[in-house]
């Protein structure tokens, strides 16, 4: 699988699997702990969830500056580990729920919050960069895109277990304090506190209380029972953070153990191993940097509907969706290992048909393929409307006090999406990754993956008006503007495919 691959590919894979880890760590849990821990709605949660993945994007700009004005990209990359354990650390000490400082205890959470964005930022576009950089040499340069496609599958291998690990460590402090599992709770709980509960959801409240009290402990006492229960969720969740820090230290001894396989930009500059590759007039730079521009203006939107994965498609696993198959039970939050999960075990499977078509002179271009998979991102919202169909409107649901099993619907739903929009995700990410290093004049390698990640960034600070969209229309209603958006991005490619293509060979 890597014999036509530069030797520190699998060592940068292997360093990037601990941000993986934490960027999945924070998909599954983090809006589910803004919820839990401050009693925010969807929409508020979804503002600080977008900003907070807009910031790990858009900060990358930052770090691919320095590292491009420094070309010191392995002490940046470096740094970038270390902030964010230093980040995760920040929100991983326990503090009391419910909080008796509102404005000061999420504030000290968005500064933890920030501070991991700030990390990622010096870490994820430097790092691709650096992977870019190895397929400069003309030995392996036919092999960037596969190249990138196996460095996406590898890092997602620690995502696949960070959803698990959060929610059973959740769990794990849950039933050690004598308490069950259930995604309802939290909410009735801040409902009770502030008085807004309605008497279905007073009587809905009663039966959880019974059913996740598992030492009958407090019986006949609701406010003893709502207070100890949202302290010791929350509690399970900051010990959940915790666990991406060791994920960060494997990474960065990972990292140190591997440095010297990477390239370094300063000898690459002084050798010009490639001159081809590094001498460029200032016509061809200028259409290079349109191209990239022209790209990035459009995956905002993909990524717009790509990234609700975290917000409202989680919102949707744990209001709407029957969490057990069968006698197995399982929990909102790990439903964000199946695309991790696919990604791994698809990434193959779309190498092999991309390498079956190369062997025919049939491959399709990079900007073609980024097309395709908009058109396959837009399939997996088409399942989604015809799942949610006839659920009820989200304002009514909270008025139940969450909805009967009965009506809830399968767990398989969710897992198609999962299945069609990672497909999607291989079409786009690895390969968009990829169409950057080709196309990126050498002088802006770092800030042009920057660029890259500030697209998915500005894509990810419109996340909130999924959120917004799902508390006050139908749910297959949401679902049809991400179709439309995906479509229209589609369209959009295929526009400019030509000229794309022109500018990339």
């Amino acid at each position: 699988m890597f014999a036509n691959h530069p030797k520190g590919l699998i060592a940068a894979s292997l360093s990037n699997m601990g941000e993986r880890f934490g960027f999945y760590t924070m998909m599954a849990i983090l809006v589910l702990f803004l919820q839990a821990k401050f009693g925010l709605d969807g929409t508020n949660a979804g503002i600080i969830y977008g900003v907070f993945y807009a910031l790990i994007y858009i900060l990358a700009l930052v770090g691919g500056l320095i590292a491009d004005k420094t070309r010191n990209y392995k002490k940046t990359i470096m740094i970038g580990i270390i902030t964010m354990a230093v980040g995760y650390l920040l929100i991983a000490i326990p503090t009391p729920t419910p909080v008796p400082n509102m404005a000061l205890y999420l504030t000290l959470t968005c500064i933890g919050l920030f501070v991991i964005a700030f990390g990622n930022g010096l870490f994820k576009g430097n790092l691709q960069a650096l992977v870019g950089q190895m397929y400069d040499n003309p030995a392996f340069s036919k092999m960037r895109d596969s190249g990138f496609s196996l460095f996406y599958m590898f890092i997602n291998v620690g995502a696949i277990f960070a959803p698990i690990a959060a929610s059973g460590v959740r769990n794990w402090w849950l039933s050690k304090h004598g308490f069950a599992y259930n995604s309802d709770l939290p909410a009735a709980c801040h409902q009770y506190l502030s008085g807004t509960i309605t008497p279905e959801g007073t009587t809905r409240l009663s039966e959880m209380i019974s059913k996740a009290d598992l030492n009958g402990v407090y019986v006949n006492d609701v406010a003893g029972f709502v207070n100890a229960y949202l302290n010791t969720f929350t509690t399970g969740f900051h010990y959940a953070f915790g666990v991406a820090i060791f994920a960060m230290l494997i990474s960065l001894v990972i990292y140190m153990v591997n440095k010297k396989t990477f390239p370094d930009p300063k000898k690459v500059d002084k050798n010009k191993i490639d001159p081809n590759a590094v001498v460029m007039d200032a016509k061809e730079v200028k259409q290079r940097m349109y191209a990239l521009f022209a790209v990035f203006s459009v995956v905002i939107f993909f990524w717009f509907s790509f990234h609700q994965n975290g917000l409202t498609l989680t919102f949707f696993a744990k209001e709407y969706t029957l969490l057990s198959f069968g006698s197995f039970s399982i929990t909102a939050e790990l439903f964000q290992s199946v695309n991790p999960f696919f990604v791994v075990f698809l990434t193959p499977v779309i190498m092999g048909l991309f390498g079956w078509l190369r062997a025919r002179n049939m491959e399709p271009s990079t900007p073609k393929k980024i097309a395709i998979g908009m058109l396959i991102a837009a399939l997996g919202y088409v399942l989604m409307v015809l799942g949610s169909l006839n659920v009820p409107l989200h304002s009514d649901l909270v008025a139940m006090g969450g909805l009967p099993e009965a009506q809830k619907v399968t767990p398989y739903l969710l897992i198609g999406t999962y299945f069609i929009l990672t497909v999607a995700e291989l079409f786009i990410s690895p390969l968009g990754i990829s169409f950057v290093s080709r196309v990126a004049p050498p002088q802006y390698q770092g800030i042009m993956q920057g660029g890259w990640l500030s697209a998915t960034a500005l894509g990810n600070q419109l996340l909130f008006i999924g959120a917004i969209l799902y508390e006050h229309i139908p749910i297959w209603m949401t679902w049809s503007i991400f179709v439309i958006v995906c479509l229209i991005s589609m369209t959009m490619m295929l526009v400019m495919l030509k000229w794309l293509e022109r500018v990339s060979k």
